[in-house]
């Protein structure tokens, strides 16, 4: 199991809630270390109870950061996905018909005319209209 320092002591951070026309649809749990201040994010979708693959937190490179990618091409829980993004590059997106698809990313942000893309950290305690 990955281990974010020699003393890891996860803490719940705080939600971001994901709205649509001002009805939460889903969050992102924000989780912190206390030890070694790392933030560690869960997805989480109203009416659907899967169990995660991951046991113990999602490990997140040192120069990544937590993001949403919200799809315009998208309805209601399908409209947006939790993601690792780097500072710049590319990213393999998976569509909800399950098509892997290569989006840009500059700044930390999505540059494409279907998709954008918000950090998690900024947006702690507060909705997210998309």
């Amino acid at each position: 199991m990955y281990k974010c320092c020699s003393n890891p002591q996860i803490t719940y951070l705080a939600p971001v809630n994901i709205n649509i026309d001002e009805r939460t649809i889903g969050s992102v749990d924000v989780w912190r270390c206390a030890a070694c201040m790392k933030e560690f994010c869960e997805e989480k979708t109203l009416g659907i109870d899967s169990i995660s693959d991951i046991v113990g937190m999602p490990r997140i490179e040192d120069d990544e950061k937590w993001a949403v990618i919200v799809s315009k091409l998208q309805k209601g829980k399908d409209k947006w996905k939790l993601v690792k993004l780097k500072e710049t590059g590319m990213i393999k997106f998976e569509t909800a018909d399950e098509k892997l698809i290569d989006l840009k990313i500059q700044d930390y942000k999505i540059v494409d005319d279907f998709h954008s893309s918000f950090l998690v950290l900024d947006h702690i305690h507060h909705a997210v209209e998309i």
